[in-house]
């Protein structure tokens, strides 16, 4: 049976450090004409119009404008994320294993690997691209938070692509979503796929077993154990 295995990006393949922040603060200061003094928290895994929100909201922006700013914000994400990829590419990080995971996963016949993340579709493109990952996954096929700010949304997103794509049908018993955190385990859940938790990032291995993922493994290092495991839950 072929499956669709959906990646999770910040924390599980790739660790970009306080870049991610500095391009938040860089586009509220263009938006709102002044300096954040709170920014949204670290590895929460939600999507980044949720985490504007977020940043409006602590910095006490009214009500009223938060919608005007949150736009004009999201608008202003990707472009300030290119003019970091130098940056990107001299502190960001691939994760333990991952280039080793995704190679492994693309190679596979019966495999379809994209992304399922909490990044703007640019955002997603300028960080894989800069570590040398894009290669590895079928960025058109994925979920990406410029489709949907609510996360789950975003598998129903990609099983459609990837069915038009491929020609076959993808659900709940043919996807796996890897990732860290708890809102990639409440993404696969409530979405409709597997999950493969990575205790990567902030969030516990016992954390992530407990909210439902289905399998939990502590890094991406060895390559032959997670296609054992993607196909055992793709076929059960």
């Amino acid at each position: 049976m072929t499956a669709l295995v959906l990646w999770d990006i910040d924390r599980t393949l790739l660790y970009v450090g306080d870049i991610d922040r500095l391009v938040y603060r860089e586009a509220f200061r263009d938006v709102v004409g002044r300096e954040a003094t709170k920014l949204p928290a670290r590895g929460t895994g939600v999507t980044m119009p949720l985490a504007v929100r977020e940043l409006l909201t602590a910095n006490d922006v009214s009500e009223t404008e938060t919608e005007r700013f949150a736009d004009l914000i999201l608008d202003r994400l990707p472009d300030l994320l290119e003019a970091h990829r130098a940056d990107l590419v001299r502190h960001g990080e691939v994760m333990p294993g991952a280039a080793e995971a995704l190679a492994a996963v693309r190679r596979a016949p019966d495999l379809i690997p994209t992304v399922v993340t909490g990044n703007l579709r640019r955002n997603a493109e300028i960080k894989l691209s800069a570590m040398s990952l894009i290669e590895h996954v079928d960025v058109p096929l994925g979920g990406y938070a410029s489709d949907s700010a609510h996360r789950p949304n975003l598998v129903g997103i990609a099983q459609f692509r990837a069915a038009e794509a491929h020609g076959s049908p993808f659900d709940s018993s043919n996807t796996v979503i890897i990732g860290d955190s708890l809102q990639d385990v409440v993404t696969g859940l409530e979405g409709g796929a597997k999950v493969i938790g990575v205790a990567s990032g902030t969030t516990s291995a016992r954390q992530l077993a407990d909210a439902g993922a289905h399998l939990v493994i502590p890094d991406l290092r060895d390559s032959e154990s997670l296609l054992s495991l993607i196909r055992s839950l793709s076929s059960q």
